[in-house]
């Protein structure tokens, strides 16, 4: 019976690329003593209690939120060995002599796999297993067409969405994952640690009655992240609490509040070029356009439905696309307003992609089971080059590989087939419709260390 329930959920919730050259070509595996790893069983048993206090104090009306996409209705009421289960911590806290006395040791022969060559993407995958949630790290070789898990990290709450950065405040650029969860709580894990039970660093604290200490950040779980790659220290957050929170990573706090939203607010992406520009979606059927310096004032365009996906143009400054849960593409001028709206699918459009490198590749996912291919050309109605199912079931996540404008990973919730990785020109129709087309090499971003001079300087 307990194995059944385990299988009963299996799905990818989010995804998020890595370009390549990113990654340290030789992780570092993280080697505990058995000391330390009691004290971090007993400060995780510590986050959970908090965690617990926090949930029956809550007030707000999670049925308010809409619909429970991932079946997490009953999350909070999990009790405390639920959640022990899916920390890993029972496991933990019960490993054998032999398994102790060995587990700061390396394992020589595994070395040569652990290795990353310059070639290599890595894709990381927000996963839920059972009872487990786990970030895994796959790493993708185009050339080799190998496709392969490198190591993963035990995740304390469901994930809800990834944002890769280079941040960690007094470090040098690295190479880290921000995750949003059911948890108001983000975590930004270090990537390149192997074995590493904890992340490098939070951002919000939960609220302790023992400390007399109140909450710090999001009050609910956290929808969407985005990374703002020109002023490398903030980081955008979006939540069901209907907020947008800008932090400054180095002081791990919020800098602004933003509460233009009259729903939580599911997706955030920052301008490419122009730092202070952020494009939000909401579930109050709106797509904001916020310039951070002064945050009251925005730009707001009616939706035909809930905002699922929201991206800008990556050749296009001032035009962005938003995907709703009724199905369909629309896009915005910021000058001119709408400028068509596709009805793209038969539900909720949960992957949107269009590629910067290859002019006109946009690209559409959704629980329908279907991902198409639109050919998306000036301000026009993008037309249909292919669709084709996957055999993935409800299809959560698309991304395009940002090394390769071809390249796709899509996530489902089918049990056998919840993950995988696709060539779109092994389609005839799309390569043929793409295949000769100049590809554009997208302008470098500015440089993160000028940005910030300019910014301590104004």
């Amino acid at each position: 019976m307990e194995e059944n329930s385990e299988i009963n959920v299996n799905f990818v919730s989010c995804i998020r690329w890595v370009k390549r050259g990113v990654a340290t070509t030789n992780p570092t595996k993280v080697q505990l003593s058995k000391e330390e790893l009691v004290q971090i069983i007993k400060d995780t048993k510590e986050k959970l209690n908090i965690t617990q206090n926090r949930n029956e104090d809550a007030t707000m009306e999670n049925e308010a939120s809409g619909g429970d996409v991932y079946n997490f209705e009953n999350y909070d009421n999990d009790d405390e060995a639920t959640t022990a289960a899916t920390l890993g911590i029972s496991s933990l806290a019960e490993l054998p002599t032999e398994a102790e006395d060995n587990f700061s040791e390396s394992d020589d022969s595994e070395k040569e796999d652990d290795i990353i060559k310059p070639t290599d993407n890595l894709i990381l995958v927000g996963h839920v297993e059972g009872d487990a949630s786990i970030l895994e790290v796959y790493v993708y070789n185009e050339i080799e067409e190998s496709l392969y898990v490198h190591h993963d990290f035990i995740l304390p709450s469901f994930p809800l969405c990834l944002e890769w950065l280079n941040y960690e405040p007094s470090m040098p650029a690295g190479n880290y994952c921000a995750v949003g969860s059911m948890s108001p709580i983000i975590e930004v894990w270090d990537v390149d640690l192997m074995n590493a039970v904890e992340p490098s660093f939070t951002l919000g604290k939960a609220a302790s009655r023992k400390k007399n200490r109140a909450h710090v950040g999001h009050t609910d779980a956290v929808l969407a992240l985005a990374w703002n790659k020109i002023y490398d220290h903030v980081m955008a957050s979006g939540s069901v609490d209907q907020s947008i929170l800008l932090w400054d990573m180095e002081k791990k706090s919020p800098n602004t509040t933003i509460n233009a939203f009259q729903e939580k607010v599911q997706c955030l992406e920052w301008h490419r070029l122009e730092a202070q520009t952020l494009l939000a979606g909401g579930c109050d059927n709106t797509a904001r356009v916020f310039d951070c310096r002064t945050p009251e004032a925005f730009q707001t365009w009616q939706l035909d439905g809930e905002a699922e996906r929201t991206i800008w143009h990556p050749l296009q400054p001032f035009m962005f696309l938003v995907g709703t849960n009724k199905g369909s593409v629309q896009c915005f001028d910021c000058r001119k307003g709408q400028l068509w709206a596709l009805e793209a699918h038969s539900k909720e459009v949960t992957g949107l992609a269009m590629s910067g490198q290859c002019p006109g590749l946009l690209v559409t996912a959704s629980p329908d089971e279907s991902v198409k291919t639109w050919d998306f050309v000036e301000e026009t109605l993008p037309k249909l080059v292919h669709e084709k199912e996957f055999n993935m079931g409800n299809i959560h996540c698309l991304e395009l590989c940002p090394d390769s404008p071809f390249v796709i990973t899509l996530g489902g919730d089918k049990k056998s087939n919840n993950f995988t990785v696709f060539d779109l020109q092994n389609i005839d129709v799309v390569k043929h419709t793409f295949g000769q087309r100049e590809l554009i090499q997208l302008v470098t971003e500015p440089n993160n260390e000028q940005s910030n001079s300019e910014s301590t300087n104004s």
